[in-house]
């Protein structure tokens, strides 16, 4: 399983890092769009959907985020400007954003269920500001994007082994039993000290101190969010994985649940004080 899991994901970054700092803008937004097309694959098998209609929601999903992608290539730095900060770029941010950060933790409280049109809708303010963010952020620097990337990676590695080393009380019990209070601890600790790091070295302009002693726990906590989110909807569907299409790793969900809540977050933030700053 190790050598599985070790293989995939050099795969990955083979696919990935390549692709993130030399694809063309718009090729860029078409590759993210099929993965987030997979992702919706996957989100039909939590809803429980049958194998063709599952098939028919992952094309759809590419669809509108190419569709998207087409209608205003401005937005994601494909034109001859980038103008990031239009209307409905705006609102899909502000939606996904008050997902996250308000309705979250009362849906996480009652565990409700995905049910009907209400879990298309939210599987589209999972996907599509997602899909966004991924192309907009990755438009204003490859590098910022990456850096995005590892303040996710960098909590589940500081989780795992905080909560292996230290671990005794339980996080959430009853939606991921694996995770611990320590855990989360310890990922706070990580992200602060990555992220004071980062931007002492590589983006000392981009925001102001308070600003990110402010954002780095935030965005830590909305990453432990979008993980136990995941976690309570594979239960409820009784999956161990989302699919099994990245060997040992699980599905596209299973990789981006974290990202699915930061992403987003990251570039509302971003964009607001582009805002302020105009």
């Amino acid at each position: 399983m190790l050598k599985t899991r070790v293989i995939t994901a050099l795969l990955m970054m083979a696919v990935l890092l390549p692709s993130l700092f030399w694809l063309p803008q718009a090729a860029w937004a078409w590759l993210v769009a099929a993965f987030i097309g997979v992702a919706g694959w996957e989100w039909g098998g939590l809803l429980g959907w049958a194998e063709a209609r599952r098939r028919l929601l992952g094309l759809v999903v590419a669809l509108i985020c190419v569709g998207l992608a087409s209608l205003d290539p401005l937005a994601i730095g494909a034109g001859a400007t980038f103008a990031p900060g239009a209307p409905w770029v705006f609102a899909l941010y502000g939606l996904s954003t008050a997902f996250w950060c308000l309705l979250m933790p009362f849906w996480l409280r009652h565990k409700w269920a995905l049910t009907g049109v209400s879990g298309l809708l939210v599987g589209g303010l999972l996907l599509f500001p997602t899909w966004l963010a991924m192309v907009q952020l990755r438009a204003v620097s490859p590098l910022v994007l990456l850096a995005v990337f590892a303040i996710v990676w960098m909590a589940d590695i500081a989780a795992y082994f905080a909560g292996r080393r230290f671990g005794r009380h339980k996080l959430a019990p009853s939606i991921s039993p694996g995770k611990t209070r320590e855990g989360a601890y310890g990922a706070l600790l990580g992200v602060a000290l990555y992220g004071l790091l980062l931007r002492q070295t590589a983006f000392p302009d981009l925001l102001p101190l308070p600003w990110w002693l402010l954002l780095l726990p935030a965005l830590t906590a909305i990453s432990i969010i979008g993980d136990l989110f995941e976690s309570l909807l594979k239960r409820q569907a009784g999956i161990k994985d989302s699919s099994h299409v990245l060997p040992g790793h699980g599905g596209v969900l299973d990789r981006i649940d974290s990202l699915t809540s930061t992403l987003p977050v990251v570039a509302f933030v971003w964009l607001c004080f582009l805002s302020v700053a105009a």
